[in-house]
């Protein structure tokens, strides 16, 4: 079992520790084999040390590779293919994720979130945009939570559409939070969507863990929609993280009356962008073909070498020498295929050697 995923279970491991291991000893085998001397000379305060050591050695790791396939549960780390590529560009990825069911790594992903004591008005307005956005194609990313994250996930399902929901607790159903949503988690991972958390099972959300939770909500999206929002909402936390990792922030304009008007209007107030219909985040954030986009990455390869080019192709032009490096194919092989490919039309060649997903026709 990979070190990330048993690091995952000490209670005391954060991104910034994590980072200093690999900063110090290069791997996590290697750091898995240092002295407490060694730890402490990397920083670590020897209560720490102690502690580490103490967890390393009474660690079960037979338990824990039992508990993960009882419950469904497999895990990511960021060297897996898997791994959200849109997380692996904010500033503290998590290292390991604790998944259930299957994590869409197409990229195009929407956050949406809001309140838990939602409005009538909120309720309505997350329906109808989530519906739209999911009838074109977009998958919808939100934390399970009670009010507007509980909407657009159900509403997501309803739509025939995909959803993910990121956790702050463990992910086995013993611990899913809240526990009103335990059958609401069970669809979204037979519909094809995912369940996810950097926190192992057995772990209890807490204030810290929901925060931290946010991050990856808003770190594998394109942007983030807030539906409604009062001035002190998490969900303000989750556009932050947009911000701070230059991602979109939409905001649903409210009666300046209403309880839930405060955040989402000074979002609105400091930039984000207004949002009447679907229509506008697919403009904005140039998406508007996303269906057929989508289709394009269904394409059905004929080959193993095409199913290797066809993995690292989307809509976004690649250079014939990345794709030679990323399929680990020759040169030969690679221009053999990308021509054939062309013929078929599953790809298309923009010139200078720069390729993109075709028709499929």
């Amino acid at each position: 079992m990979k070190k990330e995923i048993l690091l995952s279970y000490f209670p005391k491991i954060t991104s910034k520790r994590y980072q200093n291991l690999i900063a110090v000893f290069d791997n996590l085998d290697n750091a898995w084999q240092a002295s407490a001397n060694d730890l402490i000379k990397m920083g670590w305060e020897e209560k720490l040390v102690s502690e580490f050591i103490n967890w390393k050695n009474n660690l079960d790791e037979e338990k824990i590779a039992k508990i993960l396939k009882h419950e469904n549960i497999y895990c990511l780390t960021k060297e897996d293919q898997d791994y959200p590529r849109l997380l692996k560009e904010i500033y503290d990825p998590p290292f390991c994720l604790f998944v259930k069911g299957k994590l869409n790594n197409t990229g195009y992903n929407l956050a949406v979130v809001g309140t838990r004591k939602y409005s009538t008005y909120g309720k309505q307005i997350t329906e109808e945009l989530t519906h739209e956005l999911v009838n074109h194609g977009l998958t919808i990313v939100s934390g399970l939570a009670l009010g507007i994250d509980g909407i657009a996930h159900d509403t997501c399902l309803k739509a025939g559409g995909q959803t993910i929901a990121v956790l702050g607790s463990g992910i086995n159903n013993a611990h899913i939070f809240p526990k009103q949503h335990l059958n609401l988690s069970k669809r979204i991972v037979e519909a094809g969507g995912a369940i996810i958390s950097e926190y192992p099972p057995g772990t209890i959300p807490t204030h810290y863990t929901f925060p931290r939770r946010n991050r990856i909500v808003a770190g594998m999206s394109l942007g983030t929609l807030v539906i409604e929002a009062p001035e002190s909402s998490g969900a303000l936390i989750t556009a932050q993280c947009s911000l701070d990792n230059n991602r979109e922030v939409f905001a649903v304009p409210q009666n300046i009356n209403t309880m839930n008007s405060a955040g989402g209007n000074n979002l609105l107030k400091t930039g984000a962008h207004l949002i009447t219909k679907a229509q506008d985040i697919l403009e904005i954030l140039e998406l508007d073909s996303l269906n057929d986009i989508i289709v394009n990455r269904e394409i059905i390869p004929e080959t193993e070498n095409e199913a290797k080019i066809l993995k690292i192709l989307s809509r976004e032009p690649i250079n014939i020498e990345q794709i030679i490096k990323n399929s680990d194919l020759d040169s030969a092989t690679t221009n053999a295929t990308l021509t054939l490919m062309e013929m078929k039309g599953k790809v298309k060649n923009l010139g200078g050697m720069m390729y993109v997903l075709g028709s499929g026709k």
